[in-house]
């Protein structure tokens, strides 16, 4: 009987032998997950956590000192336009009534001197007319003069005067034509720049109308009053933050990213939202340039409508595509990857688990490229290699 055992318990060593066939260690099916190498496209993406903030949320200032009277509460819904508080200046008020007043008495002066230009015009022309008649007259007093010496009735003398006449006359006539030129010229120039003051006070007019148009602050878009600056009836000083407007219609997502992905991600990549039980499209619109505690920030936009359920500083999940390829050597993504720091993996064959050399190429969230060391078809261990004790081989039992 003793015999018996003894042959029964060669016999099983040499099976347990030959089965392992050299192998280091024997291991569980069930401690391990095993998944198939596959060709197929391939999507480089990764996951990050979001906060959802107004893409336009601008803040509202004084634009002078003075009082303000609130027209809207914090958290009240505003149409674009709409009126949102009101200050009382009189600092602007009485600036604007005296330059407008001012305004008034520069125009009454353009006016007055519009006409005496006009009658120093009408004076200058009359001269010159004047002058003129003083020409013809003397041009006809020197022919009468000429005749009547043919006559024999005047004497030489005579027609040399009134020739001298006539030519004082046309000096005097040509002086008044270039005088009546540089008089009006003159009176042009007083013209223009009475204009130009009238010109200029009216855009100190203009600016003090919009300064006291500005005392009435309305939405500039519509939204939501996010934060109230001031209390109701409060003094403040120009410049000072009165209120923010929230455009909840223009939401967007910031995420934070670890640095290792900062070379990959690119402005204009796409990106889905996760809100409840819907995934909202959207792209990376900006990035942020440095990097501050291992982590890099961005912007992710909607391509879509905004969701009517999203708020502002709700928290989601972001999904950006890094890459997409077609026909790529790849695993489901497992622990293997960070337990053998993607520098190997448990290739199966006929229950016999070998660790072989292996290159990983770019990981998504739930796969990874494989470029070297396993072909189409390989089954591996995905579930890492705790199991095998970084054993070359082992049996799978």
């Amino acid at each position: 009987m003793a015999l018996v055992v003894l042959v029964s318990a060669g016999l099983i060593i040499w099976a347990i032998s030959a089965v392992l066939g050299g192998a280091q260690r024997s291991v569980a099916a069930e401690r391990l997950r095993i998944a198939t190498v596959t060709r197929a496209p391939f999507v480089s993406d990764l996951s990050a956590q979001g906060r959802v903030v107004a893409a336009v949320s601008p803040t509202l200032y004084a634009p002078a000192l003075g009082t303000v009277t609130l027209k809207v509460a914090a958290g009240q819904r505003v149409e674009q336009g709409q009126l949102l508080a009101v200050l009382d200046s009189p600092e602007v008020t009485n600036e604007y009534a005296r330059e407008a007043s001012n305004l008034q008495s520069l125009r009454a002066a353009l006016a007055q001197q519009g006409i005496d230009v006009d009658t120093t015009r009408l004076q200058n022309r009359q001269t010159l007319e004047l002058a003129k008649v003083s020409v013809e007259g003397a041009e006809r007093e020197l022919k009468r003069a000429q005749d009547a010496h043919q006559l024999g009735v005047l004497p030489v003398m005579e027609v040399d005067r009134r020739a001298d006449e006539l030519r004082v006359a046309q000096v005097r006539y040509a002086h008044s034509i270039d005088e009546t030129k540089l008089k009006n010229q003159s009176l042009d120039f007083q013209l223009q720049s009475r204009r130009l003051e009238v010109e200029r006070q009216k855009l100190l007019v203009d600016n003090l109308h919009r300064r006291v148009a500005d005392l009435s602050v309305v939405a500039p878009v519509a939204g939501v009053i996010g934060t109230l600056n001031v209390a109701q009836r409060a003094a403040v000083a120009a410049n000072a933050p009165l209120m923010t407007v929230v455009d909840l219609s223009r939401l967007e997502v910031d995420i934070q990213v670890p640095e290792t992905y900062a070379d990959s991600l690119g402005i204009g990549m796409p990106a889905e939202v996760r809100v409840g039980s819907k995934t909202v499209r959207g792209h990376l619109t900006a990035i942020s340039p440095e990097v501050n505690n291992n982590i890099v920030t961005g912007r992710v936009a909607f391509d879509e409508a905004v969701p009517p359920e999203l708020r502002q500083n709700q928290r989601v999940s972001v999904r950006i595509v890094l890459d997409q390829r077609d026909a790529v050597l790849q695993l489901p993504r497992g622990s293997f990857v960070d337990s053998g720091g993607g520098l190997s993996a448990y290739r199966v064959r006929d229950d016999m688990a070998t660790r072989v050399p292996i290159t990983i190429g770019a990981v998504s969230i739930d796969r990874v490229e494989i470029t070297q060391g396993l072909q189409e078809g390989d089954a591996v261990v995905v579930s890492g290699d705790e199991a095998f004790e970084r054993a070359a081989s082992a049996v799978i039992r």
